[in-house]
């Protein structure tokens, strides 16, 4: 992707540099970001590269090579998120999470009123429950921080970004896509505390064991901001306010069975059940991988599947299929990932059985009626980053 020559002829003038942030796949830990709890998710190749130049005069252009629309122009001073202008001008309201992170600086008085001009493409797949929209966030975020000099770090700019989805665009999102996007390592899976924003790269090269990670999307589009994910929010948080608890991270895997006893609600029982059960799948594989037992994170994969389908009630047929299928066809484990109603699922392969277990679900996408699923390796990628 050229943008900084597409900024040039776009915009008629040189942009003072470029950056790019990546998607991420999650590995473990669903919905347990926002009860301050562990995920471990790792970047991926695909990513957010944005051309930006610096401005003076308080106005934000904004441009996405991937959207057929014109440039929006908007001024920092109006950006607050009741601005409907700011909410993507009519594109679709992919420019809410740009212009977001530069409300949500200013919010958190960093100066950046002089304005910016940004050109932005993104290999990230949108829907697909690969965190398109973090990456379109952070790499705005890293390209202010270094035109402003703010001197932020890589977790810092993730809350920021975070700040932004949440307050600005208005999806109740945790921390981890941002942090993930932001803070990954090449070659590393990223364990995430969301309470203290502590992260640990946990060595995650599959080739060296013979192994490959698939992202398998569905193709099916899913959206956050349609109330699902916010209602299973509010279900842990009186989750945690009945069991007398700041948040379920606090609630105890040996626990959870006197916990559950106290929740009358099916609901809110199921979504407990998930979150602390969860957060000790995320301690499972990292014992496991700590211990070179790479194989044995599968069943644990499963599991968790198990558990966002049943207990959170996520899944859906297409990602349901992917499992059966590839479990069948002799994957070593395999589960959905993100925000689910679709979106992708990860698949644990030996190297050998990829293309084996691949044809198998495109088979029985196919069988099904389905649209055919997009396939790719999940390659452990860097984290954001200036590119010129």
């Amino acid at each position: 992707m050229d943008v900084a020559g597409q900024f040039a002829e776009l915009y008629g003038y040189e942009a003072d540099g470029v950056w790019s942030a990546p998607g991420r796949v999650n590995l473990i830990g669903e919905y347990t970001d926002f009860n301050e709890g562990f995920v471990m998710p790792l970047a991926l190749p695909h990513t957010a590269v944005a051309a930006v130049a610096r401005r003076t005069d308080g106005v934000l252009r904004l441009h996405s090579a991937d959207i057929d629309a014109p440039v929006a122009e908007l001024r920092v001073d109006d950006l607050t998120p009741l601005t409907l202008t700011a909410r993507g001008a009519g594109q679709g309201g992919w420019a809410a999470y740009p212009a977001g992170v530069v409300w949500a600086l200013r919010d958190a008085g960093h100066a950046v009123s002089g304005g910016a001009d940004i050109h932005l493409a993104s290999t990230v797949p949108t829907g697909a429950g690969l965190s398109s929209s973090a990456a379109l966030e952070v790499v705005t975020a890293f390209a202010l921080n270094d035109l402003y000099e703010l001197g932020l770090n890589g977790p810092q700019l993730a809350v920021i970004a975070q700040r932004a989805e949440n307050a600005f665009v208005g999806v109740p999102c945790g921390v981890m896509d941002q942090m993930a996007s932001a803070c990954a390592t090449e070659g590393h899976a990223l364990h995430l505390d969301c309470r203290d924003l502590t992260t640990r790269q946990v060595p995650f090269d599959l080739a060296a064991h013979g192994l490959r990670l698939l992202v398998v999307d569905t193709r099916v589009k899913h959206e956050l901001g349609d109330g699902a994910y916010a209602e299973r929010r509010a279900g842990c948080e009186e989750g945690a306010r009945i069991l007398g608890v700041s948040h379920l991270r606090d609630v105890e895997y040996a626990q959870l069975p006197a916990a559950l006893e106290k929740l009358t609600d099916d609901k809110i029982r199921r979504y407990v059940r998930h979150i602390v059960s969860d957060d000790h799948r995320v301690e499972q594989v990292i014992g496991l991988l700590d211990a070179g037992e790479v194989r044995a994170i599968g069943p644990v994969l499963t599991e968790g599947h198990a558990s966002l389908r049943d207990d959170l009630r996520i899944s859906c047929e297409e990602l349901d299929l992917v499992v059966s299928a590839a479990n069948a066809a002799g994957a070593i484990g395999s589960r959905m990932t993100g925000g689910g109603f679709g979106g992708s699922a990860i698949v644990l392969v030996e190297e050998a059985d990829a293309e084996p277990v691949t044809k198998t679900i495109l088979e029985a996408f196919a069988s099904a009626g389905f649209t055919a699923p997009r396939v790719f390796p999940a390659v452990p990628s860097a984290g954001a980053r200036r590119e010129r």
